[in-house]
């Protein structure tokens, strides 16, 4: 059984080797904008060249009839991309990544299930607004029952109502969860500007004129968010 295990991982045809690729799912409430977190994914690391729309009915993993005329996913999709580190530990080494987009639809919950036995990890996406959502509490428990290592990531800081620090609390509070921020953002609503990255303790301002959010200028850390940046680079460091 070893002999063919082995072969099988060091198999000639194998373009990207076991530990450099990862099964990663995208699991929320529905409407906290997984799947176009997953377009962004695709988009940024150039698998697609526009990026799809739900409300349009062109999301890549929304590929049902009836998932484009609901503008909901019914069934887990899965698709790939590649990504190299540029700097740290792994520079230069380019992974696959298979990205899982799973269902928000509490009627779905099943689907979420089945796919969360084949993840190496999962990314819990959460609306900046509403914070935890039932279908949010939902598929936290299957990613614990499943022993899933998992990243929140805050979305829709953009609209009205945004409220980051909120949803973090948020998921202390109904979710038990030991979260603890790795970057903080740089205004909100419509004054989002970009993000304080806690571990580098450097400031990436977004182009307000680049639509596609993939040009950003690293610099220091504004004046006004210095002390919030120590406060919370203090509280990651000793997590």
């Amino acid at each position: 059984m070893s002999s063919v295990a082995t072969a099988s991982v060091n198999s000639p045809k194998r373009k990207f080797p076991l530990e450099h690729t990862r099964n990663i799912g995208i699991a929320a409430h529905i409407d906290a904008g997984k799947t176009t977190t997953t377009e962004r994914i695709l988009f940024y690391s150039g698998v697609v060249h526009k990026m799809g729309e739900v409300h349009e009915g062109s999301a890549v993993t929304d590929w049902m009839e009836q998932e484009r005329e609901r503008g909901i996913t019914i069934t887990s999709a899965a698709i790939s991309c590649n990504w190299t580190n540029k700097s740290g530990p792994f520079s230069g080494i380019q992974h696959q990544i298979n990205i899982i987009d799973t269902p928000g639809h509490v009627d779905f919950t099943a689907e979420v299930e089945r796919s969360l036995r084949v993840l190496d990890g999962a990314v819990g996406v959460f609306c900046a607004v509403a914070g935890v959502q039932p279908q949010s509490e939902t598929v936290w428990r299957q990613m614990t029952k499943y022993s899933v290592p998992r990243i929140a990531f805050v979305n829709k800081m953009d609209r009205t109502g945004a409220d980051f620090f909120a949803a973090v609390e948020s998921m202390r509070e109904r979710l038990g969860a030991n979260a603890h921020p790795i970057y903080i953002p740089i205004g909100a609503e419509e004054d989002f500007q970009g993000m304080i990255d806690l571990a580098s303790m450097q400031a990436l301002i977004y182009d307000p004129k680049d639509p596609h959010g993939m040009t950003f200028e690293t610099t220091d850390i504004p004046s006004d968010y210095v002390d919030q940046a120590n406060e919370y680079h203090e509280k990651l460091v000793e997590a």
